[in-house]
């Protein structure tokens, strides 16, 4: 090391080579260090550029009781993304033709899925990728626009993973697995080093998890570099496999997946990475669906990003942690998100936050009384959105018909504020569920 050292300083070399043995535990502070000084390295034949990850500006949350800073892979061109983590540090090893299926896992499943052809065209190997027929559009097109093969097949990454296996089985192909490969976790564990190079004195690490390739290279790495570190996983509480796998003591399948955050939602967590989660994971936090949809309007309104369902599970996880006074760094683990998908996020995230609803009230169907209504609702500053007038809500017309109100408001304080200037003027409001 230290003679590469040299060579490097006194500009007799741009790169060096360094044989590293798998064993790399009691040196790995030292390979830090190194890594530090110079550009690039190499291992084998793999070429690593060694670039500074985006730590984002740091935000107070949690009522400013933890400074939370975000790494935003979804920020990350595939080129970056691929050379410094996991799909190139696996095809790397691979010199001929590969199936790999669709990464419904936490690196995010299209950009997994467009890392492993570039990394396939790169080395002039043929590619096929597996995805399920569920995945978006615009995910599907980015992976062919790297000329890959597309198959789609199943409904979950775990059908669409079975078929990968008999591709590959059926025409001789190299079978790339998505996470449960330790070539693979090793390239997705780089995230550790570039979140402590940046943030040294970082006391949590939030890191999504589907099926746990993720999570085990970046706790095992941040482990290595810090053993006080501590890396908590974050799963959809509706595809919560490594939670319950980590429960029973080993590896156990879900029934069913249900969950919007479908770069996560995976069956059965890998086998041959999951001892490395039982040793270095330091625990698991579950988020629901809901909470993905409030947690992707703060970041678009607040911090000006568009991140998908999966990478969001760890901002919608700092609600749950008692991380007073601590620094901790959310994984943002892609931002592959269509936008239809967007737009339906985007009005539940309104909805849920009672910045849009709906109230129903009755009123005599004569001249004057909507006019009445609307007026009442402007007072209040109130935006009215939509109106439904159900004339057929009362056999007697004239003692009661239907108004529908859909209103954008400030949020829940305001709301009430309009529900409680219509209760004075002598309505009955009723909230009932908005449609859009």
């Amino acid at each position: 090391f230290r003679d590469a050292m040299l060579v490097l300083e006194e500009g007799l070399a741009q790169y060096a080579v360094l044989p590293i043995e798998n064993s790399t535990a009691g040196i790995v502070s030292e390979i830090y260090d190194l890594l530090a000084e110079f550009e690039h390295f190499i291992v084998g034949e793999q070429v690593i550029q060694i670039q500074h990850c985006l730590l984002g500006t740091p935000g107070t949350t949690m009522d400013s009781i933890a400074t939370v800073y975000s790494h935003p892979q979804s920020l990350m061109q595939s080129e970056h993304f691929l050379r410094e983590h996991a799909s190139w540090n696996q095809i790397s090893m691979k010199n001929n033709a590969f199936a790999a299926q669709k990464v419904a896992e936490e690196k995010n499943p299209s950009m997994a899925a467009i890392a492993s052809e570039y990394a396939a065209k790169c080395y002039g190997v043929k590619a096929i990728i597996v995805m399920p027929t569920t995945t978006p559009l615009m995910k599907v097109n980015r992976t062919k626009s790297y000329g890959a093969q597309v198959v789609l097949c199943g409904d979950v990454y775990d059908e669409a993973c079975a078929h990968a296996y008999e591709l590959a089985e059926k025409n001789g192909y190299t079978f790339i697995h998505p996470f449960d490969d330790e070539a693979v976790a090793t390239g997705q564990g780089t995230i550790a080093m570039e979140i402590v190079k940046e943030l040294p004195l970082v006391d949590y690490i939030l890191c999504p998890i589907g099926g746990g390739g993720l999570a085990t290279g970046v706790s095992t790495l941040a482990k290595l570099l810090n053993s006080k570190i501590k890396v908590i996983g974050v799963e959809p509480a509706g595809a919560n496999c490594m939670e319950e796998s980590l429960k029973q003591g080993k590896v156990t399948t879900l029934p069913t997946v249900n969950t919007i955050a479908d770069g996560t939602a995976v069956k059965t967590p890998g086998s041959t990475i999951f001892p490395y989660i039982q040793k270095n994971l330091d625990g698991i936090i579950t988020v629901e669906d809901s909470e993905l949809v409030v947690a992707f309007l703060d970041m678009v309104e607040n911090h000006k990003m568009v991140v998908e369902n999966s990478g969001l599970l760890t901002v919608a996880a700092l609600k749950k942690l008692e991380v007073k006074g601590k620094k901790v760094v959310s994984i943002l683990s892609g931002g592959n998100m269509d936008v239809i998908t967007m737009s339906s996020v985007v009005q539940q995230g309104l909805i849920l936050r009672d910045r849009i609803f709906t109230v129903s009230v009755l009123l005599p169907d004569k001249p004057g009384e909507l006019s009445r209504v609307a007026s009442v609702v402007a007072q209040e500053s109130g935006n009215v959105i939509k109106l439904e007038h159900n004339q057929f809500v009362s056999i007697n017309r004239n003692a009661a018909v239907e108004l529908r109100i859909t209103l954008e408001a400030f949020g829940t304080e305001h709301k009430q504020q309009i529900i409680n200037s219509l209760e004075k003027e002598g309505y009955q409001p009723k909230v009932v569920r908005t449609n859009i």
